[in-house]
């Protein structure tokens, strides 16, 4: 790893040393808020910015150079995985993203191919594009869908509220919902690694919809493959984060995974969260990012009453609970970075 990376904010507090102060990145950073965003997606489709490596740098590195974040995250989907294994993916505005080939049946899940990661080549080209620009600036972030979250895209055929589909798979016939598990989660662990060789110097795990499930079925259907993945990772330097919705509720079951960092949403107090880790667990998060519809002053006032509660803490990055909203305002998130970048510890 580059040294000035190597002795980043971002990479010291994700091995839970100590840092002057919270390192900043924000999921979904690279967004939908930005103009500089809209003049890219307005010439090409989603997926022709994900699959075109040149593009996916510049989407990525809109961040960097507007907001001067401390850590970039690659511009790419959750759901290459799903796509290169078979399914029919495309991205509807208004709507989201859409399998027109949803996996309902064993024949299904047994057409779901798993040597694929040579389809994925696209993202390692990425990865590269991008650390050649960021010259060592600031560390990139890998990242992947949780198995359980890319399950719930492949037998929906797309995204949804109630999750009834996948529900009734999953009680019905978990044999079949544990193989297509399974299978998603052999090309999580390629994809990831192919990523740590391309040049990236963390992962991000995004386990988006692990809300959606009580403790037993998280334990089941989400934990034991987060946890099957993280072992198969040639991790080395490369720090893991852990992300899903429901880590304020989950974090025990998380923590047994062995990250590096657990991404919490913004449902729990974050130092009592902390206090609760073991040793050598870092945090990031939990900023309520709807925050940012109030006014800047109490954004800051905010932020620094969470930075206030977290001082001593060895292993902390800013984040927010989940994503930036597409309807944020540039300039406040700005301020935001403006404003962490001056507090100290």
């Amino acid at each position: 790893m580059n040294q000035n990376v190597e002795n980043s904010l971002f990479i010291r507090a994700a091995q839970s040393k100590q840092t002057e102060r919270p390192p900043v990145w924000m999921m979904r950073q690279a967004g939908r808020f930005m103009p500089e965003y809209w003049e890219i997606k307005n010439k090409y489709s989603f997926l022709e910015m994900c699959k075109t490596p040149e593009l996916a740098a510049d989407v990525t590195m809109l961040p960097v150079d507007l907001l001067d974040i401390d850590a970039a995250i690659l511009f790419s989907d959750i759901l290459v995985t799903a796509e290169a294994m078979g399914g029919d993916l495309s991205f509807e505005q208004g709507v989201g993203p859409r399998f027109s080939n949803p996996v309902r049946s064993k024949a299904d899940a047994d057409a779901l191919r798993t040597d694929v990661v040579d389809k994925l080549q696209y993202v390692a080209d990425a990865v590269k594009e991008t650390q050649s620009r960021l010259n060592g600036r600031i560390p990139l972030i890998g990242f992947a869908g949780a198995p359980f979250t890319v399950l719930s895209y492949l037998v929906e055929g797309g995204g949804t509220k109630d999750f009834k589909k996948t529900k009734r798979l999953m009680h019905n016939n978990p044999e079949l919902a544990h193989l297509i598990l399974s299978k998603i989660t052999k090309v999580t662990i390629d994809y990831l690694n192919m990523q740590i060789e391309a040049g990236v110097n963390a992962l991000q795990i995004f386990d988006s919809w692990a809300q959606a499930l009580s403790w037993d079925d998280y334990e089941e259907f989400s934990h034991r493959y987060i946890k099957e993945i993280i072992a198969g990772l040639n991790r080395q330097n490369v720090p893991i984060i852990s992300f899903g919705k429901g880590s304020s509720v989950f974090a025990p079951l998380m923590a047994e995974a062995k990250p590096d960092v657990i991404s919490v949403d913004w449902n729990a107090n974050l130092r009592t969260l902390k206090d609760s880790l073991p040793a050598g667990i870092a945090v990031q998060g939990n900023l309520d990012p709807y925050i940012f519809y109030a006014d800047k002053e109490v954004i800051k006032k905010r932020i620094y009453k969470l930075f206030d509660s977290m001082r001593g803490v060895d292993g902390y990055i800013f984040n927010l609970g989940h994503g930036i909203m597409p309807d944020f305002s540039f300039d406040k998130v700005k301020y935001a970075v403006d404003a962490i970048k001056e507090y100290r510890y």
